[in-house]
C-alpha cells in the first residue's frame, strides 16, 4: 500500500463518525465540545460548554468556557474552567468537574458580550481560583 493510500484510509476512518462523539475516542472536534453538558461530582447539571480557549503560541486547549444561569440567553454568565479539571464521563454524555454551585458563584466569570482574554493576568486568576498549576 502506498503512503498516500494509507493516509487516505486513516482519514476516512477518522472521519467516519459523521460528527458523532465516538465512545472511547481520545480526540474530538471543538464544534462537538460546544453545547456539551457540564455536571459536578454530585450529578448536578451546572451548564454547557459555550466555547474553548486555545493558547495562541502552543496550540493547547487552556480553558473551557461554561455558560451558567440565565434564561434563553438573558442573564447568562460565562465561567472559564481550566481544561484539565474537566473529565469526560461517557455514562452522562458530558464533562464532570469537582465544583459546587456555591463555588461557581464566587468564581471568575464574565457576562455576554465581554471578554477578559486581553488581560494576561486573567488566566492566572482562573488557575489560582481552581488551584490549577500555571
Amino acid at each position: 500500500m502506498s503512503s498516500t493510500t494509507g493516509l487516505h484510509e486513516m482519514a476516512s476512518a477518522a472521519g467516519s463518525g459523521g460528527g458523532e462523539i465516538q465512545p472511547g475516542a481520545d480526540a474530538i472536534e471543538a464544534s462537538l465540545v460546544t453545547g456539551t453538558s457540564v455536571y459536578n461530582t454530585e450529578g448536578d447539571h451546572l451548564g454547557t460548554i459555550h466555547d474553548i480557549v486555545i493558547g495562541k503560541r502552543d496550540g493547547r486547549v487552556k480553558y473551557a468556557i461554561m455558560s451558567f444561569g440565565g434564561f434563553l440567553g438573558i442573564g447568562e454568565e460565562y465561567h472559564p474552567l481550566p481544561w484539565h479539571v474537566l473529565k469526560y464521563d461517557e455514562r452522562q454524555g458530558g464533562y464532570v468537574v469537582g465544583v459546587t454551585i456555591d463555588q461557581l458563584k464566587d468564581a471568575p466569570r464574565y457576562g455576554a458580550g465581554e471578554s477578559r482574554w486581553a488581560d494576561p493576568d486573567y488566566g492566572r486568576r482562573i488557575d489560582d481560583y481552581y488551584g490549577a498549576p500555571a
